[in-house]
């Protein structure tokens, strides 16, 4: 018997409800829209900006934001309306019954959270939701200097963890990421609906093979 068992989840998608597919380009284009500029020419200031990676570095959020904000001509209450906008659509609203949930895991399992990210997403979740009540360690992505699907984030992950690759099962709502880390070792499902993901967890953690072993693909 393993020291540990660990369910390990995603958080935008999965945690979050979000749609992860569209809100980015929905966000931008209504900032875009109230800059006064085109769409053509906005991009075009972005682009000649040099923002940092936000989503792969640690305390960049402040160079990222101060950039843009002279990018796109914003004075400081402008700015601060787009980011207070920008972590609401980033942060959608909490999946309680899966939190409630993996709250419940405990002690027949450890919880934790592998997530892409972006500068400042630990603390606008933790206010949020809470989730170090619930989750420990939170590997985010913007501390980790990778993000998912690279084989590395996930080796990072299960060193914080101190575990085997056997011992983890893994939530994401993305199949690259499921198969990303399926190419480690670590069984997982493809989040769609908290009913399918909550029987596939209980299947792991009762020795089951049938939910855990389940090729990723790419229905929506």
């Amino acid at each position: 018997m393993a020291d540990a068992t660990w369910v390990l989840f995603d958080i935008g998608g999965v945690l979050e409800v979000v749609d992860d597919d569209t809100w980015q380009e929905k966000w931008w284009q209504r900032w875009a829209d109230r800059t006064g500029f085109s769409r053509d020419e906005v991009d075009a200031r972005v682009d000649g900006a040099d923002l940092p990676r936000i989503d792969v570095t640690s305390g960049s959020a402040q160079e990222f934001w101060s950039r843009l904000a002279s990018a796109l001509d914003l004075d400081p209450d402008q700015l601060g309306a787009m980011r207070a906008d920008f972590w609401d659509e980033y942060c959608g609203t909490g999946n309680t019954e899966l939190i409630a949930y993996a709250r419940s895991l405990r002690p027949r399992a450890r919880t934790a959270i592998l997530s892409n990210s972006a500068d400042g997403a630990r603390e606008e979740e933790e206010r949020r939701f809470g989730f170090s009540e619930i989750f420990d360690p939170i590997c985010y992505s913007h501390e980790q200097g990778v993000n998912k699907p690279d084989p590395r984030a996930y080796l990072l992950a299960l060193q914080r963890l101190g575990a085997e690759p056997a011992d983890v099962f893994f939530i994401d709502d993305h199949a690259e990421a499921i198969a990303g880390a399926a190419a480690v070792g670590i069984r997982g499902i493809r989040h769609r609906d908290n009913a399918e993901t909550i029987a596939a967890i209980e299947d792991f953690l009762s020795g089951g093979v049938t939910a855990a072993g389940r090729e990723p693909d790419d229905r929506g």
